[in-house]
Order: C-alpha cells, then sequence, then structure tokens
C-alpha cells in the first residue's frame, strides 16, 4: 500500500476511511500474521493455535480479562517472549518484524537524569548515532511539550510525561507500534485528549493496542477484537465506522459499545 496520499480502493477487511487519512507515516505499511501461535506460562496455556493478523496502517484494538494473555501476546510480536516451534510469524513483504516496531508502554519509562529532549532521542544514543535535535523538537511542539523540552520527568505532569513517551515513540519512525495500555493510568480528561493525539499521529501505521477500555478502542482502532477464553481466542473483528478520533457518544458508536461489552460478559446481550 502506497502512503503518499493518493486516493486507492480499500482491500477485504480493511476500512475505506484508511485511504484517505492524512500520512504521518512516510514509509510502508506493513501488514503482520502471528499463525498458530503457542504459549504457556507457568503451566497454564494462555493460547494455543492462536491467529493474528494486523492489517497494514490499521490501528487494532485488543481487550480482554486480565490475565488472559494480551500482553503477553505484545510481547511474542516484540520478541520478548520465546516462540513456539511451530508457530509463524510473517510481515507481509518477507522482512523480519525485528528492528522495525517502536514500543509504549503503560509507564512512560522515562530516565529521570535526562531532559525531555534527551528522553525522545534516547534511542539515537543507544545506537550510537547523532541525535535529530530539529526533529525531536518538532515532534515536541506536535504533542504541545515545545516550552518544556529542557525540564525533567519529575517536573512534568502525568499527561505530559505520557506526551514525551509518545514523542519518544514517534522519534523512533518505526512503521510498526506496540502499545500497553498507555493511556491507563491517566485522568479521563487527559486520557481522552491523548486518545485524539495518539490517533493522529499514528495513522498509517500498523498499531497494536491493548486496552482495558472499550470506549477508548472504539474512539480510535480501525478493528476492534476481544481475546478470551483458555487456551484464548480472537473473536471476529469489530469495525466502527468513519476515521479515528470519534465521537464516544455517536449515535453509531453506542451500539457497537454495547456488543463489545457484550462480548467481555459485562451485559447479557448486545441489543
Amino acid at each position: 500500500m502506497s502512503l503518499c496520499g493518493a486516493s486507492q480502493p480499500s482491500t477485504p477487511g480493511r476500512p475505506a476511511h484508511l485511504t484517505d487519512r492524512h500520512p504521518a507515516f512516510a514509509g510502508e505499511a506493513i501488514g503482520i500474521r502471528l499463525h498458530a501461535a503457542r504459549l504457556a506460562y507457568a503451566g497454564t496455556v494462555l493460547f494455543d493455535a492462536l491467529d493474528v493478523r494486523l492489517e497494514p496502517g490499521a490501528t487494532t484494538c485488543l481487550l480482554g480479562p486480565s490475565g488472559v494473555g494480551k500482553s503477553s501476546l505484545l510481547k511474542r510480536l516484540a520478541g520478548l517472549l520465546p516462540a513456539d516451534p511451530d508457530d509463524q510469524l510473517r510481515c507481509d513483504d518477507g522482512r523480519p518484524l525485528a528492528g522495525r516496531f517502536a514500543w509504549m508502554d503503560q509507564r512512560d519509562l522515562l530516565l529521570p537524569w535526562l531532559d525531555v529532549l534527551g528522553n525522545v532521542t534516547l534511542g539515537a544514543r543507544l545506537r550510537g548515532v547523532p541525535a535529530d535535535r530539529a526533529r525531536a523538537l518538532a515532534l515536541l511542539e506536535q504533542v504541545g511539550l515545545t516550552d518544556a523540552s529542557g525540564m525533567r520527568p519529575d517536573a512534568l505532569s502525568g499527561g505530559m510525561r505520557q506526551r514525551a513517551a509518545l514523542a519518544r515513540t514517534l522519534y523512533e519512525d518505526r512503521p510498526v507500534v506496540l502499545m500497553d495500555e498507555p493511556f491507563s493510568a491517566l485522568d479521563a480528561l487527559t486520557r481522552y485528549r491523548l486518545q485524539g493525539l495518539a490517533a493522529e499521529l499514528l495513522a498509517t501505521r500498523t498499531v497494536l493496542l491493548v486496552t482495558h477500555d472499550p470506549a477508548e478502542a472504539l474512539r480510535i482502532g480501525d478493528r476492534v477484537h476481544v481475546l478470551s477464553g483458555r487456551p484464548a481466542r480472537l473473536d471476529e473483528a469489530l469495525i466502527p465506522p468513519g476515521p479515528p478520533p470519534r465521537d464516544p457518544t455517536d449515535d453509531q458508536i453506542r451500539p457497537l459499545h454495547r456488543e463489545l461489552m457484550a462480548r467481555l460478559g459485562v451485559v447479557r446481550d448486545a441489543c
């Protein structure tokens, strides 16, 4: 898929609005498939023969009960957990995923002895390459932290720290972003604002977002799955209408929210 802004036909299973989104990433989007994945932890099989598909340039949101294996699935994709001999992780372009993804955690993971600018460019320093100060400052402007570039993390609010973490994620400029409940520790208003910011800045990248919040998933996800059971299975994707970020009170979103709550077992049916 080209991400140069030209109009393109939609592909099966892919929301048509994705082809109209402003390209926040100038590279080529990557589709990913994890096939026949198996993971056991402390003698418990979390998932077995699990198939996962991440559509290129789309945000896939993943919900499910605590302990079902959502974060473990993220770590499997990131190569942080050992692969079962029978499972297969493939990118559509035939190249490995390793080295082509960025990670954003629930914790901001900012280093306390570095200022905001130093934290954003940390990856470059660790790789032993010159930091692109101009690009880092431009990203800080995008996330509203221009005046905080020289501040240490302990002087920032929780929302500011997560915006700095988002800028650091974007600075890595990877086509794939793995996110593990990055906004869950924030107050409701800050979380709402950062959801919108992330939806805008991560548009056209391939994103897997783990969340416990159905409203968040429907607001910023292009495809929404529930992982449930033991061993865990993915349900059929819910595909919210229109481009994110969406208005959670929209009449088209509310029925999807009820259905998603039913899939999570919170309500008995999805009328």
